[in-house]
Formats: C-alpha cells, sequence, structure tokens
C-alpha cells in the first residue's frame, strides 16, 4: 500500500502499473480537501490550520504541497510545519501554540509510531487535531478520516491470491480505496471545549465515548 504511487515512481500508472509491483493506493494526497472541510466544521471560525509532516519522506512532501493548495480554495491560511526526526515533534507542536486555530498530521512511519505522543502534546496545546487512521486516535486523539485499512488488507490478500495462481503483477491495476472511515472521539472533544455538530456525528463511522 502506497499513498501515491505513480508520485513516488512505483508504478507507471494505476491502470498499467507495468515492473512487478501493483497494490493499493491509500490516496492520501487526494483527501486534503475532504479532512480540512471535516475540521472546518468541527472548529468553529477556523482560519488558521497547520499541517506537520516528514519532509525526510517524498510522498509527505508532496502531500504538504496537496494540503496547502486545498487549504486556499477553502479559504484558510496554511501553517506548514516540517520534521524530520522524534525530536522535532515536540518542538513543532509547541512553536504552533497561539498561531494555529487546528492542525492535520501526515502520516508516515514517524507520526503513526508516535501517535500517542502528538496526540498529548496536542491535547495539553489545546489544538485540535485531524488524523488519518482510526488507529491514531483510539487514545486522546479527536478525529480521523481516512482509507479503513481492514478492509485494505483484505483486498490485499486478493492481490497475493492472483499473483500465486500466475497472474502478473503488471497486469494488475493499483486499486484505490473503496471504504472510508470517519471516527471521533467525544472524550478529547469535551477535554477541548469542542461541541461536536449533531451532523458530523451522524455521519460518523465509529464514535469513542
Amino acid at each position: 500500500m502506497a499513498g501515491d504511487p505513480v508520485g513516488s515512481g512505483l508504478v507507471a500508472s494505476l491502470a498499467r502499473p507495468d515492473g512487478n509491483v501493483t497494490g493499493l493506493s491509500v490516496l492520501s494526497t487526494d483527501l486534503a480537501g475532504k479532512r480540512l472541510d471535516l475540521l472546518r466544521e468541527l472548529v468553529p471560525g477556523l482560519r488558521r490550520v497547520a499541517i506537520i509532516g516528514n519532509v525526510g519522506n517524498p510522498v509527505i512532501a508532496q502531500e504538504l504541497g496537496e494540503y496547502q493548495a486545498a487549504a486556499h480554495v477553502l479559504g484558510l491560511k496554511a501553517i506548514t510545519s516540517e520534521i524530520r526526526r522524534v525530536t522535532d515533534i515536540a518542538p513543532a507542536i509547541d512553536a504552533l501554540k497561539g498561531d494555529a486555530d487546528a492542525l492535520y498530521v501526515c502520516q508516515d512511519l514517524l507520526t503513526f509510531s508516535n501517535w500517542n505522543r502528538i496526540n498529548t502534546l496536542t491535547l495539553g496545546a489545546r489544538l485540535p487535531t485531524m488524523q488519518a487512521s482510526r488507529e491514531s486516535i483510539e487514545a486522546a486523539g479527536l478525529i480521523s478520516y481516512g482509507p479503513s485499512f481492514p478492509d485494505l488488507s483484505r483486498r490485499a490478500a486478493d492481490y497475493v491470491d492472483k499473483i500465486l495462481r500466475g497472474a502478473k503483477p503488471a497486469d494488475l491495476p493499483v486499486e484505490q480505496p473503496t471504504k472510508f472511515d470517519l471516527v471521533i472521539n467525544l472524550i478529547t472533544a469535551k477535554a477541548l471545549g469542542l461541541e461536536v455538530p449533531t451532523t458530523l456525528l451522524a455521519r460518523a463511522d465509529e464514535v469513542i465515548e
């Protein structure tokens, strides 16, 4: 699974991968507008949104650009916060205090493996935060919207089965997610003093209480 398999050079195109690589795209760069729009619905008067990501990862560097563009379309001021290592996380979030109304965390191995640290820091900074997957908000996270990883894992098994039966990876199109999960943590919302709109709760796939 990859965020942007074409942009990162893994495959020639989604329809015809060529080479020996195929699989599933998590479509991370195409979700920018949707995630920021959800944040705007959740955070009253949202004007300034920070986007934090590991710029040492080329896919995340591209994703940061997508979020800046999406923020501009939505009339939001985008503040880019770049990190490269674990020790960058705390100072980056601390620097956002008073400068951002909300935060989106670009997900890769660096941020995903430190989601507990990020959630603790953002809660301490009273910064509403959107993340990419349910796993990131189980403890102290606020809201996530993204592809369902259990669903993607099941679909990945279909690829393995087809290849074991003789199919060539180059002939198997890279598929995109079909199931997306919106998860909201009401405990964190209450701690941040946010009242989640009932219209948003009604659309949620899961509400943590």
